[in-house]
């Protein structure tokens, strides 16, 4: 299928999300995002070669179609997968996670910027790159504790670190929306909210 509509969209979206690119919220088989941060979004042509494989169903769509000579398709702004996926109980151990996990600030001041990571038993003393140890820290507190315990620097963090669940972890992600929201996708999100007499 040749498409007339031209964009400049990523394969996957982050959250800098375009309108223009018309992305669609993609929802596992019970109607729940796959991921909150990131979103789980696809490009427009990711969501309409799975329509073409059977692998989701479109649950609604833009005002904005596709064309070839002898065929028309609204693109999908929501689809959701045919087959369940069952959710990670354990989430990967990754720099990211353990920013969202920490919700983006540093634990000794609170500053959100310049954000890097912190052992709190220094690798230098025998401590280990795992959830247990680490912290997200702004560079200036990081280059201040050096390698020393928290004890030793005086600087103990807001929260200890801890391997979070991934519902925690998409807990904190609801936190950080991205820049765009499609109308049609907000009945999809946040079903943890209040709703409205």
């Amino acid at each position: 299928m040749a498409a007339a509509f031209q964009g400049g969209e990523e394969r996957r979206l982050n959250v800098h999300v375009s309108p223009g690119g018309f992305p669609a919220l993609v929802l596992n088989a019970d109607f729940r995002p796959l991921s909150y941060y990131p979103l789980s979004l696809w490009s427009w042509r990711d969501a309409i070669k799975a329509v073409f494989l059977e692998r989701v169903n479109i649950v609604a769509n833009y005002d904005r179609a596709v064309h070839s000579p002898s065929f028309e398709m609204k693109l999908p702004s929501v689809v959701s997968l045919k087959t369940f996926i069952k959710p990670s109980t354990h989430p990967a151990f990754t720099r990211f996670n353990v920013f969202l996990r920490d919700r983006f600030a540093c634990q000794y001041c609170g500053d959100r910027d310049d954000l890097t990571f912190d052992h709190l038993l220094p690798r230098s003393r025998g401590g280990h790159t795992t959830w247990d140890n680490v912290v997200a820290a702004c560079s200036p507190c990081n280059l201040r504790k050096g390698n020393l315990t928290p004890n030793e620097a005086r600087m103990w963090p807001s929260q200890m670190p801890f391997q979070p669940t991934v519902h925690r972890l998409h807990r904190n992600g609801r936190l950080f929306p991205p820049n765009y929201l499609h109308e049609s996708w907000l009945d999809y999100l946040y079903w943890d909210t209040e709703l409205e007499p």
